[in-house]
């Protein structure tokens, strides 16, 4: 069974804790992780259309998304099917993409929430629709990571219907803000088939620089949820040989 890692990251338009916009430092901190697949939020802005294109060509991965300004993105080293974008209203998107695992078919979904009680609500409600997180083939394992926003609201209002869970947590698990975290902002969730053998937030001087929001990597397995019968006690015998 094949290990995937895949980090979550709000890179703030490539604009650091120190207000100076470098993608360079970004693309330093990705690569120091060595992830497969890296779920972008906020990437592009209007002064740096090509942002997502620089992060890819300089880390020489596929990318996908971030066609407007402050849109999710994803960087991958695996291949991916059916990336889909969605927005969730009151400038919440969803990312959707399918990814091939030894075999099995992980569905991934790239989150960005925004704050505000009733936005909030209204966004979780879009994101639990039969196209996202309410589809039919649910029966395949589903990760979802990415900026979940209001820490208070999310406890309120995120009561995971079908099964989801949170993924481990590392002991300090806030990500926000990056110079000093006190929020746990970036996280992730999953349901089916999934073990989630490590998962860790990036504290390194480069990332408390290079955005707002502090990196969280996972080290994710899927496990084979077909069942086996266990059979003891055959006996060996020569073969014989079968008249006619």
């Amino acid at each position: 069974m094949r290990v995937i890692r895949v980090m979550t990251y709000h890179v703030h338009q490539c604009r650091g804790a120190d207000d100076r916009t470098d993608p360079d430092r970004v693309v330093e901190v990705i690569r120091r992780a060595a992830v497969d697949i890296v779920a972008l939020q906020d990437v592009n802005s209007v002064g740096h259309a090509g942002q997502l294109a620089y992060l890819a060509s300089q880390l020489q991965m596929e990318h996908h998304g971030g066609v407007r300004a402050g849109d999710n993105a994803l960087l991958t080293r695996v291949p991916l099917r059916g990336v889909q974008q969605y927005q969730l209203g009151s400038g919440g998107y969803c990312q959707k993409a399918d990814v091939d695992v030894a075999g099995q078919r992980l569905h991934l979904f790239n989150v960005r929430l925004t704050g505000g009680f009733f936005r909030y609500r209204a966004q979780t409600s879009n994101l639990f629709e039969e196209d996202l997180l309410g589809r039919h083939s649910a029966c395949c394992p589903q990760l979802l990571v990415g900026d979940f926003a209001d820490s208070l609201a999310a406890t309120l209002l995120f009561t995971w219907p079908g099964a989801l869970r949170r993924t481990p947590r590392p002991f300090w698990s806030a990500t926000y803000p990056a110079r000093f975290p006190l929020l746990s902002r970036d996280r992730g969730y999953c349901r089916g088939g999934l073990r989630i053998l490590d998962c860790a937030v990036q504290h390194g001087s480069l990332a408390r620089e290079a955005s707002t929001h502090l990196p969280v990597c996972f080290s994710v397995q899927l496990t084979d949820t077909r069942q086996t019968l266990q059979v003891k006690g055959i006996k060996r015998r020569p073969m014989e040989t079968v008249p006619g």
